[in-house]
Parts: C-alpha cells; structure tokens; sequence
C-alpha cells in the first residue's frame, strides 16, 4: 500500500474544510541570506538591523516576501500538489513581522469550490493563515488554484464562490507596532523619493532586468519546501520544462522595483495579483509599477501607497493588456499591494 500523499483532487475538498499544514518551520537568518542571494533584494529596513532600529524596530525583519513564500509552500501538498494553474489572491494581509527565530506553521480554509464545464477540473478558494509559535497570526491571504479531478464522473460538488474585497481600506492595514519614519535616513536607504513626491497614475519603469536561471528557480522551490512537480520534475509537463514557482516572479519583481520605489519598505497589503503567463529559465524579467492610491496612516512619519507591480519577460513597459482586456503574451505578472513609506 502507497504510504506517499498523492494530494488532494478538486472532488475532495468540502466548503467550511479547515487543513493544518505540516511541516513547521523555524525561521533563521539563513533564510534573509538566501533570499539576497536569489533576489537582487536591496531594501534597507530588511538589510540592516541598524537602519532598522533607527525605524523603530528592534531588528532587520526577514523580508516580506520570504515569510509569505515559507507559508505558501507548506500549503502546497494539500492545496496545490494536483493543480493545473494558481489563478489568483486577494484580501491579503501582513499581520506583523517575522523575525528570525520564529516557527511558522500554517493552516487553509476551503471557502469557495466551482467545478469547470469540462467536468475534469474545478477551481478552489482557500483562505491561508500563518501562525507563529505565539500562536500570533503574521500573514493571511485568498488564493484560488484550478485542480484536476481523480474521476471526471464523479458529482460535481454545490457551487460556492466567495465574495472578495478588490481592495483592502487602508484604514484596514496593520502598521507593525513602533514604526517610525520621522528620523529617516535617506541616504542610506539609496534614494530620496517620500510618499508626497509620488502622483496617482504615476507610472515608473524600473530598468534593470534578471535573466532566471535553473539553479536559481530550483534552489528557490527547494527552499520554501514547495512540492508541486510542475516546478521541480521535467517529466511533469509535455513540453518537458520546469514552471518557474509564481512566488519566484514576485520576488524578482519586488526587488527590481527598488529602482524607482527604494523606500517602498515594508508590504502590508495584498489587494490582487494574477501570474498571467507562465515563466520558464531563460526568460529576462523586468518590472514597472504604477501608484493607484495614496493614504496616510497613523504611524508617526508614515503614508502608504498601493501600487500595481507587473512583470514582463518582452514588449515594451506600462502596457499590459490588448484592446480586449486580455493579457499580452510577454506579461508574467499582475500584481496590486500597499507599502509603507516615509511621509
């Protein structure tokens, strides 16, 4: 008798389902190495304990990102081992920071299955929470993946489809406990830009581009623990090349994006994003942004911005769509957040 989990099939899941993920992991400053070894990661509050004490913090948190990769890889076995596409996120947010030395574990709740006319595969809603060993909740997020069925004759379950906010009020945003950017320096965070000195619709094309290479991408999935084959099993797609993980584009994209936003510093908010094509090694990644909203918060020296973060692979910046809405081809991601900057 097989004793390996083969994951779950969309026919499986049952609305109101809560999963505790295995395995938990503790957080060291492995990780925030690792993670600028991949990424060109240079913001400064997530390189220097310095420059992060003068924030108001006690230390370098490990970037923003890092902790939401580490948590979405312990869902995969369960959520996304027998998916065909992760679709999309939404309503997510960044509760407070991880530091090294924290364990995370996570748990999904199934909120939402559809099954597809095909009859062969069905999307799947899950809210996902990571938990310190606090039992102090860091990150939360929706994401709905598209999962293949085991038997294409098996009853389709009842239709629930979640109502999810398109954006999250910036009253709602957790601003972690002691940031402050009264005193912020400038200079060594590498540009001068504040929150007052960017427009709504401002559009900023962020230059630099990173050519994805095997080693990277495979040492990234292997890192957040993620198993879905697609990334790591060349004999798991037809075309016999492995998917770049989605979380991969989005860290490459967000450390593109200190060009032009290097005070961008911490992330608050997940509104949205769509992996709107697939990315493979080879592929050079460059990133634009645009700012959609400007709020202020109540952290002394602190304003958000939401901003739209896309990556491509071709084409030319600041156009993501054709006349009729779809995605070009060279587009690999959507993405819309709120980051905090100093006022």
């Amino acid at each position: 008798m097989a004793k390996t989990n083969p994951g779950r099939f969309f026919e499986e899941y049952s609305v109101g389902e809560i999963i505790r993920h295995a395995v938990p992991r503790t957080v060291s400053g492995g990780e925030r190495a690792l993670y600028h070894a991949l990424y060109p990661a240079r913001h400064a509050l997530y390189s220097s304990d310095a420059f992060a004490r003068a924030c108001g913090l006690p230390a370098a948190p490990v970037d923003d990102w890092a902790g939401f990769h580490l948590v979405f890889g312990k869902t995969v076995p369960d959520i996304s081992l027998n998916a065909l596409a992760n679709l999309g996120y939404a309503e997510g947010r960044w509760h407070q920071p991880v530091w090294p030395g924290d364990t995370l574990r996570a748990e999904s709740e199934v909120i939402g299955l559809k099954q597809n006319s095909s009859g062969k595969s069905g999307v799947v809603w899950v809210r996902t929470t990571g938990i310190n060993q606090r039992d102090e909740v860091v990150i939360s997020y929706v994401r709905w993946v598209m999962v293949r069925k085991r038997d294409p004759q098996s009853p389709a379950p009842a239709t629930v489809i979640p109502e999810l906010s398109a954006v999250i009020p910036a009253d709602d945003l957790v601003i972690p406990a002691g940031v402050d950017f009264a005193q912020y320096d400038f200079t060594l965070a590498g540009e001068p830009h504040r929150w007052g000195d960017y427009a709504v619709g401002e559009l900023i094309d962020h230059v630099d581009g990173v050519t994805i290479e095997e080693a990277e991408h495979m040492l990234a999935t292997r890192l957040w623990q993620n198993t879905a084959r697609v990334h790591f099993d060349a004999t798991a797609r037809p075309d016999g090349r492995r998917l770049i993980y989605g979380g991969h584009v989005i860290s490459l994209a967000r450390a593109l994006s200190f060009n032009g936003l290097a005070n961008a510093q911490m992330i608050v908010g997940l509104n949205g994003g769509v992996h709107a094509n697939p990315c493979f090694a080879g592929d050079t990644v460059r990133a634009w942004s645009e700012v959609l909203d400007k709020a202020e918060t109540g952290a002394p020296g602190v304003g958000a911005l939401r901003l739209r973060l896309v990556a491509t692979r071709e084409g030319e910046p600041f156009r993501r769509q054709d006349a009729e809405g779809r995605y070009l081809p060279g587009v690999l991601l959507d993405l819309d957040y709120w980051a905090l900057l100093p006022v």
